[in-house]
């Protein structure tokens, strides 16, 4: 389906910078929730790893703020890019560091931005549920698997004893951020993947492929596995020191390697001259850890989400 076709809508109450929902007395002994008179809109495009984090968020104003809008688009990171350098976008989701070519596009188009690290996630390998011989693979056996040119199409040729399985790949589309992490982490070079399997910027279309082929094998974000976990078996990667289940816990450690990686939303500096979105971004980086665990991604570091806070303050005085 098209960015245009998985577009969230939601109208989101959007508190201000550090602020929490305060509480009044409704003159009859109990307590409502105050309202803020913000309003607007706020537009925000990109990798649909990060986009189920930012609605997340964004779910978290709707009763402070109910006339304040957020558009949340999936067209995956370098989509949301293209769209973001062409000035039709406050935000832009991010599942990796924009590259140079995007920055330059940027410049030439005139839009400065700021970078803001906003979670941790767990890049995960997944298979059918009934697969019952694969708990873990190496990096070496994905790389044989998903390399430029790569022949692989039954299990069996993947590793001596697994059966002769007929073996179906999807994963994400080249527009993807976590198609260009995924390549450089497994194949050593971003970019560069075999190209005759299902490729698609939205994720849930990943899920359904593996779900519905038994001998099917896709990779994408953690939060994606932990709302599926019932169809999908998740693979233990070893990269060079023995198998390590994607979490949580295993990328905030460190120990799940090479596929833990950082994620950003980039936020447009002229934007911050108008008060929701300045309030959204704070917002967010007041409640870091509580939005990353709802959307099932890995919270910042506390020096990691300092430094976004710094950046915060610094574009916003």
């Amino acid at each position: 389906m098209r960015a245009s076709a998985l577009t969230l809508l939601a109208a989101l109450a959007l508190a201000g910078c550090g602020s929490e929902r305060e509480s009044v007395d409704d003159g009859g002994g109990g307590e409502t929730t105050a309202q803020s008179d913000l309003s607007g809109r706020v537009e925000a495009d990109g990798s649909s790893t990060v986009g189920p984090y930012t609605t997340a968020a964004a779910e978290r104003f709707r009763e402070t703020n109910p006339d304040v809008r957020i558009t949340v688009g999936v067209s995956g990171t370098g989509g949301g890019f293209e769209r973001f350098c062409a000035g039709e976008t406050d935000l832009s989701n991010a599942s990796r560091a924009i590259k140079d070519e995007e920055r330059a596009l940027c410049e030439r188009k005139g839009v400065e931005f700021v970078e803001f690290h906003i979670a941790n996630d767990a890049l995960t390998v997944v298979v059918n549920a009934e697969n019952d011989w694969a708990t873990c693979l190496t990096v070496d056996e994905l790389k044989k698997v998903w390399e430029p040119g790569s022949k692989v199409d039954d299990w069996s040729q993947i590793r001596a004893g697994f059966p002769s399985e007929r073996l179906r790949l999807f994963g994400a589309g080249t527009d993807s951020g976590t198609f260009d992490y995924f390549t450089d982490a497994i194949n050593g070079e971003e970019g560069a993947s075999r190209s005759d399997y299902s490729a698609t910027e939205d994720d849930n279309v990943t899920v359904e492929g593996v779900s519905g082929n038994r001998g099917g094998m896709g990779y994408f974000g953690l939060s994606y596995f932990e709302q599926n976990r019932e169809a999908l078996k998740a693979l233990e990667i070893d990269g060079g020191e023995g198998c390590v289940a994607p979490s949580v816990e295993t990328a905030q450690s460190g120990e799940y390697t090479p596929l833990s990686r950082p994620l950003f939303i980039y936020a447009k500096t002229e934007s911050f001259q108008r008060p929701e979105v300045e309030a959204f971004i704070g917002f967010i980086l007041e409640h870091e850890s509580e939005i990353a665990e709802a959307a099932q991604f890995v919270p910042l570091t506390d020096e990691q989400l300092e430094q976004a806070r710094t950046g915060f303050e610094d574009a916003t005085t």
